[in-house]
């Protein structure tokens, strides 16, 4: 019989989460908005999701297990190792949910696990 794989979740996001989230919402925003996004994603409280919901707001395509990042965050869950909270942005005037910080680790999580509650902040 296989070992059931637990996914472990840190209780906040890494601080350096933030400036990673903000480096990528520079790509679609300017710098003051993405500013006000950090700023509420830091105080944000955590909430839970599905990750075949965050899946299907995201529209984005999974990474497979041959990315070595998918490929490091699937051998931290295996070593059960903790795994960052989610850093999400809802973009309401395009109708998708973009992940600021955590989608390489979302990836594998999302392998393992569809039905699997992860831990966000969103805003």
């Amino acid at each position: 019989m296989a070992k059931e794989i637990k996914i472990r979740w840190l209780k906040k996001p890494e601080p350096h989460d933030y400036p990673a989230a903000k480096s990528y919402l520079s790509l679609i925003y300017d710098e003051s908005t993405c500013d006000v996004f950090v700023g509420n994603l830091r105080r944000a409280r955590q909430a839970k999701f599905k990750a075949k919901d965050i899946f299907r707001a995201s529209g984005l395509s999974l990474l497979g297990v041959s990315n070595i990042h998918v490929k490091r965050d699937r051998k931290k869950i295996q070593a059960g190792k903790q795994l960052s909270p989610l850093l999400l942005v809802r973009d309401s005037k395009n109708g998708k949910l973009i992940i600021a910080d955590g989608y390489l680790g979302f990836c594998p999580v999302h392998d393992y696990d569809k039905d699997a509650m992860i831990p966000c902040r969103i805003v």
